[in-house]
């Protein structure tokens, strides 16, 4: 466990890093934090939350975490949580990853409320990465399906973004309900407004996503039904050509002994004007129904 004390004027701010259920009981239990809450403190894919426990405040969010080219889709594996325990005296920041934007807080806070506020906004900022990155996808795959045919295009990538945009987006719709209840003094409000209003541009930009990528999923399999069913109108304009040929290739290709036209001197011939004729007719009455 790595334990980093940092004091402020009219605070103290305490960071656990990587802590074992043991540890945070002896620092934690003190100050009157309940065994199960420890419990969500340690649980690795716990959502986040805001709860009042005495004169303490309890709150868990989610940072985004991953390598976004990860083929990783599950919450716990593209995020990992904060946990805050704090009063007006004193922080305390429970996590099992190390954030660089912990080590790198410039400036004086004043109170917890303060310092809490930069760290959301920080961790908010985290799921800017993962929203570029899918932005830049989602015009990747446009362009492999109107430019390329559908030849590079691949469901399976198209399935992972979904989905780790569908964890991204449920896990700021959370955020955000624990931002709404999360209550600070008139003088922090601008800044608790701009975090939320953050977490409402990302939200919007997770939705966009899933909604463009439901609607260019639905564009492939209409296009691939489309080849699909102009190979099956090839194929049945074929056949229309070739059963009468095929039908009169079987009739005098019959090993009966007495066929009439057997023994005509243009049998032959007839048989090719016949089966040119009936081409040439179902030709142009394909041309006429506009069929080719």
């Amino acid at each position: 466990m790595r334990t980093q004390k940092t004091n402020f004027a009219n605070f103290q701010w305490i960071d656990l890093e990587k802590p074992s259920s043991t540890e945070l009981s002896t620092i934690i239990e003190p100050y009157g934090l309940s065994p199960h809450l420890i419990k969500d403190l340690v649980q690795i894919g716990h959502l986040p939350k805001i709860e009042k426990v005495g004169e303490f405040n309890f709150m868990i969010l989610r940072a985004f975490s991953a390598n976004p080219n990860d083929k990783q889709t599950t919450i716990p594996e593209l995020s990992n949580k904060i946990g805050f325990f704090f009063t007006g005296e004193i922080l305390v920041t429970v996590h099992q990853k190390s954030f660089a934007f912990l080590q790198e807080l410039p400036g004086h806070y004043e109170s917890p409320e303060e310092l809490i506020l930069k760290i959301l906004a920080e961790m908010i900022a985290t799921y800017e990465s993962p929203a570029n990155w899918l932005s830049e996808e989602m015009d990747q795959f446009e362009e492999d399906i109107f430019l390329n045919n559908g030849n590079r295009f691949s469901v399976e990538n198209l399935y992972f973004a979904k989905t780790k945009a569908r964890s991204c987006k449920k896990v700021i719709q959370l955020t955000q309900t624990v931002l709404n209840h999360f209550i600070v003094h008139s003088k922090n409000q601008t800044q608790l407004q701009d975090v939320k209003e953050s977490a409402s541009s990302l939200l919007l930009q997770f939705e966009d996503f899933l909604e463009e990528a439901n609607s260019l999923l639905n564009t492939y399999l209409s296009s691939t039904s489309q080849k699909t069913n102009e190979v099956m109108k090839l194929l049945t304009i074929f056949s229309a050509f070739f059963l009468p040929l095929t039908f009169l290739v079987g009739v005098y290709g019959m090993n009966f002994k007495f066929m009439p036209e057997l023994g005509w001197e243009y049998g032959y011939f007839l048989t090719w004007g016949a089966m040119f004729g009936i081409s040439t007719l179902i030709f142009f009455w394909f041309k006429r129904r506009k069929i080719i």
